[in-house]
């Protein structure tokens, strides 16, 4: 079953941020735009790759409205010891929540039960706390964060302007659509 229009479901859970352990629930991605980044884990290879290429994208997603969380099934003190070590994490700042009970990973049905860590997922919540995007990939494949700026910048305008969408590799600025009758075949 897709999660894209659902709400996100009830949670609390310790994260890692600044320095700081902080908690968060799923209050946390409502009043403002919010990715959720689930990655395997900790003190892995491609995980890091992908979490700082997501700080790379911190400043312009904040910019846009959005704040940024990662999740795994590590403890938020794993995320601390990892901060502490790696020269690559050291540099987030975004939000880093422990999942070690699973029930995120398994509310957003990223969780790999067989060996009990997240797939790497990736969502863009409205500010009404809602799921607008979902993609899920396959252990072996990092992802581009620079890509959540468009998918942002366009889950933004269709929230602002109903009745329209944007067509693939849609820019700001660009032409939408307006679906009708006389659009059927002509596109």
């Amino acid at each position: 079953m897709s999660l894209i229009g659902k709400e996100v479901q009830p949670f609390n859970a310790q994260a890692f941020r600044n320095g700081e352990f902080v908690e968060v629930s799923e209050e946390n991605f409502k009043g403002k735009w919010s990715v959720v980044m689930f990655y395997p884990a900790d003190f892995s290879f491609v995980c890091p790759t992908e979490l700082e290429d997501l700080q790379d994208q911190y400043e312009t997603l904040q910019q846009l409205g959005a704040e940024v969380y990662s999740v795994s099934t590590d403890t938020h003190f794993v995320h601390k010891g990892w901060h502490d070590s790696s020269e690559k994490i050291n540099k987030i700042t975004y939000t880093m929540i422990g999942d070690p009970s699973q029930t995120i990973s398994r509310n957003f049905d990223v969780l790999n039960e067989e060996s009990g860590l997240a797939d790497r997922g990736t969502f863009i919540i409205d500010p009404d706390g809602v799921i607008q995007t979902v993609e899920i990939t396959a252990d072996g494949i990092g992802r581009d964060a620079s890509q959540l700026v468009s998918k942002i910048k366009a889950a933004q305008y269709v929230r602002n302007n109903p009745g329209e969408v944007c067509p693939a590799k849609w820019e700001e600025g660009s032409e939408t659509l307006t679906p009708s009758l006389d659009l059927v075949g002509k596109i």
